[in-house]
């Protein structure tokens, strides 16, 4: 016998958590996608990066749902902001040119301004999340 109070509130149980997170990144994906398809230059790119770093958000909360949104975010960022410098050394910009996930996944140049485009992902799954 379960009563009521032993039960987990619905926004607190960590499997619609991770499904919840599951379906955000699978929107966030095909948002991607159509960003590419109907916006070119500084809108596309930008949008992307905001948008890379919002996927990897979802993806820390797949993980591991019961991870505060701020700490999600951080790592988000932490990891955006961590491939970005990577592609001050050749290894990404070698790798991209072999494979066309590896350009999708890790760049092949540093561009300062998505630094703060990543911020601008990570802040956004913050706010969306902590108000759920």
């Amino acid at each position: 016998m379960t009563s009521s109070s032993t039960r987990v509130p619905a926004r607190d149980d960590p499997t619609r958590k991770r499904l919840a997170a599951a379906t955000a990144a699978a929107v966030i994906v095909g948002a991607g996608l159509a960003l590419r398809a109907v916006a070119t230059g500084e809108v596309a790119k930008y949008g992307g990066d905001a948008l890379y770093t919002l996927l990897l958000f979802a993806l820390v909360l797949v993980a591991a749902p019961r991870t505060a949104p701020a700490k999600a975010a951080a790592v988000a960022l932490a990891v955006s902001w961590g491939v970005e410098f990577l592609q001050l050394t050749d290894g990404p910009a070698h790798l991209a040119r072999q494979s066309t996930a590896a350009r999708l996944v890790l760049g092949s140049t540093f561009n300062a301004p998505d630094l703060f485009w990543y911020a601008v992902g990570a802040v956004t799954g913050w706010s969306v999340v902590r108000r759920v």
